[in-house]
């Protein structure tokens, strides 16, 4: 069975190798006619090094459901048993909480959940304690089943009724075979051989989409040195550093501009007029998912600044729908706050107060409030809205 750490998830990279995923061939194939990866039973195995020296079992999910509703009593005992915290054991039936279970009983609980495409591990279900069950410590294997086939077999369904269904839970895999069968064309240092001399499976390459406390990678550079080459590679034309919707978004007219960006030579900073709070340094190409949140928290941020109390008609135009996102409550600058903080771990830079077009001033004045003066920058500010960084 294969572990695989938490990773970091970008659904547009998913929607894309749907596009140009060919059932035929089993391969992702972008306008070049360039087979990018195959999803294929070989192809998974390769990419983590394992070769079975014997016939594997197969495995469905219709298997799986049917020897879970026949678990025993004294089957879950044992299983508990062996698994389960001894101070922790449970008296009613599964689901169990994860947290209770031993180190070893929550490592392979992390397995099953990305070969069966689990969203959590917080819960272990009858039909994860099946496969649990060929597990014994101490002892080989009971069966050894042929997982790769059912990962390919269950990523080509998911990409078959992606467009309809929106759901698609093996995105670890994805990423790795991209890694795998285009390492070099990637910025990052990729390590491929053991101490030994020998070749380690791909999960042992780099944490550059690695989630986790000890990744030394930022989600900037996750963004930047991984989201953006496959981007790259799949539409086989480098994205911009700022995309045409979120500069639409920013400055829809003249008449109508909301904010500014600035491009740095590591990262992007967005400055929404009238917002006081310090804004977080984004990748240096940013996608439509990270500016939203940022988009919402420093709107949100900038209305209530200047017109709580002003007439409905002079309140900010903030939209209700942002990428993935919806904001329906002036609480959502808070969740975005919290997601970039906390979550994605990006830093701030210094903030001012902005407002270099007047914008928020004229709405002021003619809504009769106090005027709101811009803090000015010029050697910041005559680097607004450029196209690409320079020196």
């Amino acid at each position: 069975m294969y572990f695989l750490p938490s990773m970091y998830v970008f659904p547009k990279i998913i929607h894309q190798c749907n596009a140009y995923y060919d059932p035929n061939l089993g391969a992702v194939m972008p306008p070049n006619q360039t087979v990018l990866f195959t999803i294929t039973v070989d192809s998974i195995n390769e990419m983590l090094q394992f070769h079975p020296s014997q016939s594997l079992t197969p495995i469905s999910r219709g298997d799986l459901l049917e020897k879970s509703s026949k678990l025993s009593q004294s089957e879950l005992n044992h299983h508990c048993q062996a698994f389960v915290d001894k101070n922790h054991q449970p008296k009613d039936p599964p689901p169990y909480l994860a947290v209770f279970f031993i180190e070893i009983g929550k490592t392979i609980v992390d397995m099953i959940a990305a070969v069966i495409g689990f969203n959590t591990c917080d819960y272990v279900d009858e039909l994860t304690l099946v496969l649990m069950s060929i597990f014994i410590p101490g002892q080989p294997l009971a069966v050894k089943y042929n997982y790769a086939a059912f990962i390919a077999d269950k990523i080509h369904d998911q990409f078959m009724r992606l467009e309809n269904e929106k759901v698609f839970k093996y995105s670890t895999f994805i990423y790795h075979l991209i890694l795998y069968y285009q390492s070099d064309r990637f910025p990052f240092f990729v390590n491929k051989i053991d101490t030994k001399g020998n070749p380690r499976s791909v999960i042992f390459w780099t944490s550059i989409f690695h989630q986790s406390f000890a990744c030394p990678y930022t989600y900037n550079e996750f963004i930047d040195q991984f989201v953006h080459p496959v981007t790259t590679m799949l539409t086989g034309n480098p994205p911009s550093r700022i995309g045409d919707e979120i500069k639409s978004i920013l400055q829809l007219s003249k008449q109508y501009r909301v904010g500014d960006w600035y491009l740095y030579q590591n990262h992007t900073k967005i400055k929404i007029y009238g917002c006081e709070l310090p804004p977080f340094k984004l990748p240096k190409y940013v996608p439509l998912r990270l500016f939203a949140l940022e988009y919402y928290r420093q709107m949100i941020n900038s209305y209530q600044i200047h017109f709580t109390k002003a007439k409905k008609k002079a309140h900010l135009k903030i939209k209700d729908h942002l990428g993935p996102f919806v904001c329906n409550n002036r609480e959502a600058g808070k969740v975005a706050e919290a997601i970039l903080e906390s979550h994605m771990k990006l830093n701030k830079i210094f903030g001012w107060k902005y407002d270099p077009h007047s914008f928020i001033y004229d709405r002021r004045m003619k809504n009769r409030l106090s005027p709101y003066f811009h803090h000015r920058i010029p050697e910041i500010e005559q680097y607004e809205n450029m196209d690409e960084w320079r020196e």
